[in-house]
């Protein structure tokens, strides 16, 4: 597949929740492609469908309607067991709150994807320290995490997201609880990696930092992809 096939397609995705006696549409329609390489901002108000989004796009949730093609596969009909595989093999996430296992010391979090996928552990072992050492954080891999910093810990999961190779990274607002120069630190890292490892980021994000630094932007109001909401950011 060439540099620009999608790593995800999303087309007329549809998503509505059931809250008592009340249908709320968080999903109407939307319509997306997710290139190798690029780093995609996703903003939006509150409820307007982000987190909705990430879920379809990583895989934890099922849409309605519309059709997912991930790496050119549809995923339409996958058993859980086959999407569960698709997303160890493939998917990294990183989140707001680290998610970070506090008695694991660094190395096991970035090693715990690569233990549930089965990779063999002499392979898991070089793949941790070569992971650590592109964060900065070799140093630390026997340290836990509650003796590291936040912008320390972000780059935690930034390793652990990135270490099994992943053709996309779901990131939901990953700079919301650093300071300014801490995540400008982790952004730069993300764009270094995203870059080198070649893997596409859909970052959920209200953090003009992060936009800026993306590719592109998309803006989703009420379920829906905003007229003229897509921009290019980067040359």
């Amino acid at each position: 597949m060439t540099a620009n096939f999608p790593v995800l397609r999303l087309r007329g995705l549809h998503k509505t929740y059931q809250l008592g006696t009340h249908r709320v549409p968080a999903l109407r329609g939307v319509n997306l492609d997710v290139l190798p390489g690029e780093m995609l901002a996703l903003t939006g108000p509150s409820g307007s469908g982000k987190s909705t989004l990430l879920n379809l796009a990583g895989l934890i949730d099922q849409a309605d309607a519309g059709d997912i093609d991930f790496h050119g596969q549809s995923v339409q009909g996958l058993s859980e067991a086959a999407l569960t595989l698709l997303r160890r093999e493939s998917i990294g996430f990183i989140f707001q709150s680290f998610n970070l296992v506090p008695v694991m010391t660094v190395a096991d979090n970035v090693d715990f994807p690569l233990f549930l996928a089965g990779v063999p552990l002499a392979e898991r072992q070089a793949r941790v320290a070569q992971a650590l050492d592109g964060v900065g954080l070799a140093e630390f891999a026997h340290h836990r995490p509650d003796a590291l910093s936040g912008g320390q810990r972000q780059r935690v999961a930034v390793a652990r997201a990135l270490v099994k190779r992943p053709r996309l990274v779901i990131a939901d607002e990953p700079t919301a609880s650093l300071d300014s120069h801490t995540a400008e630190q982790v952004l730069d890292l993300m764009r270094e990696r995203c870059h080198a490892e070649g893997a596409a980021f859909l970052i959920a994000t209200h953090d003009h930092r992060v936009v800026r630094r993306c590719d592109r932007v998309i803006t989703l109001l009420d379920g829906q992809i905003a007229d003229r909401a897509e921009e290019s950011l980067v040359a």
